[in-house]
């Protein structure tokens, strides 16, 4: 963790927030390249989720939500978690986070118990009073849920179908730590997916394997996903039944995503605070009813580490250490970096000519710091993918070196099949099957 901490760091992926003021505890900002990683993340999951299926819409609810909501679901009587207080140094922990009764920092005795609501309370208007009290989110379900009957009358969709949600929650965590994965501010990426009663159990099955399968797909080691199902000490109030997809952060398996079997207690609590009919037509067989709700939730900042861990490696170079990123290329922050071999400035002109073609299609990085072997090292220790080296030959023979991040095998290409031969290589085509057109193979780096 300590490394990955230091990379992101220092490559511009992850910083402290108000860091020149000493920071804000568990509250990141993400630089230039965080944020592309980040945004990846949600643009695949969109894309999976909702592009690609005609069974889901999109929504994207307030921040701030009339108080009668927290009240309906329970998380302003019920979002707590026990708190217990050193008696020596202070520090406040989770009963979770401690064993003995003694405080993990020091050692000192511990408090008993007593509940601390996790919601983040502020007041809406201009008058500082409880009738103005209000709160930042917690979860994006719930704007989900009051938004049902609107979606259902507006998108004219059949059950089994779902509405999925990016966006930020705010926790107020009593113990934080271990880099992103518990934020007091965080995104979240949540389905609630309506099934008629009696199917629930399969639909259940259905989003356990299939958000496995996701993270599988987008260059996790399976080896490092476990399921875990939740006794009746950790089942939430509303959940019948709940599975966490973990993963084996550094730190030890802990909770990457959870899929719970919601039933209709949150269409049924809206409908009975609200006095709104949230039952649902069903037009085959003229029954109305609840539906139950089948709730894929996953964390965005959790996401993007497990991405980060799973992807970091380091191997053998001569007498130093590669430091690498093998990232999916549809989660890298840079698809392609494009490298002069010089700062010559016979090169220059034909350099920043292939960049400007490839930003056009990759996001991509023009560098010219350095020797190009550093420049290799550096990208990919971001993660880039693939490197399009632009030489003195490239001046004679309009062709240019593209070099791959895992493998460091090289090939040459014209200039006019560049586009194409990055995109289909990108796509996942092994260099040595891309189709003809004058490359010929140099082999490996070095």
């Amino acid at each position: 963790m300590d490394k990955l901490v230091s990379l992101c760091k220092r490559r511009g992926f992850i910083f402290q927030s108000s860091e020149i003021y000493g920071g804000l505890s568990a509250c990141w900002d993400y630089g230039p390249l965080g944020v592309e990683l980040k945004r990846n993340i949600k643009e695949m999951w969109w894309r999976d989720m909702v592009r690609e299926r005609d069974d889901m819409v999109g929504l994207d609810s307030s921040v701030l939500m009339h108080r009668a909501v927290w009240t309906a679901s329970g998380h302003e009587e019920g979002f707590s978690d026990p708190l217990m207080e050193c008696k020596a140094c202070h520090r406040r922990w989770r009963a979770d986070d401690t064993k003995d009764s003694r405080c993990p920092e020091c050692g000192g005795e511990l408090t008993e118990p007593r509940m601390f609501n996790l919601m983040f309370k502020t007041f809406f208007g201009p008058v500082e009073e409880e009738a103005a009290v209000i709160y930042l989110r917690p979860e994006t379900a719930q704007g989900i849920f009051v938004n049902f009957a609107n979606v259902v009358d507006t998108a004219r969709k059949k059950l089994p179908f779902g509405i999925a949600q990016i966006g930020k929650a705010f926790r107020n965590e009593i113990t934080t730590g271990n880099f992103i994965f518990r934020c007091r501010e965080f995104e979240m990426m949540e389905i609630e997916f309506f099934v008629k009663p009696d199917t629930a159990g399969e639909w259940f099955s259905y989003w356990l394997e299939e958000r496995q399968n996701w993270y599988i797909k987008l260059g996790i080691n399976k080896e490092n996903l476990r399921l875990h199902q939740h006794g009746e000490d950790e089942l939430a109030h509303y959940a019948r039944v709940c599975y966490d997809i973990d993963y084996l952060f550094p730190m030890g398996w802990s909770e990457l995503e959870g899929i719970a079997d919601r039933g209709d207690f949150d269409l049924a609590q809206h409908a009975k605070h609200s006095g709104k009919d949230l039952s649902y037509f069903d037009p085959d067989s003229g029954e109305r009813f609840l539906p139950y709700v089948i709730e894929p939730s996953a964390g965005v900042d959790r996401a993007a580490l497990a991405f980060l861990v799973d992807a970091y490696d380091e191997e053998p170079d001569k007498n130093e250490i590669r430091v690498l990123l093998r990232l999916h290329p549809d989660l890298a922050p840079i698809k392609v970096a494009v490298l002069p071999l010089s700062r010559n400035e016979t090169l220059v002109p034909m350099a920043k000519d292939v960049y400007a073609s490839v930003r056009k299609c990759f996001t991509a990085q023009y560098d010219d710091a350095q020797s190009i072997g550093r420049r290799y090292r550096r990208q990919d220790e971001i993660g880039t993918p693939l490197a399009v080296t632009i030489d003195f030959q490239s001046l004679e023979d309009s062709q240019v070196t593209i070099r791959e991040r895992d493998s460091m095998k090289q090939i040459r290409v014209p200039v006019a099949e560049l586009t194409r031969t990055l995109e289909l290589k990108l796509s996942g085509e092994p260099l040595e099957v891309l189709p003809p057109g004058g490359k010929y193979w140099l082999g490996f780096e070095g």
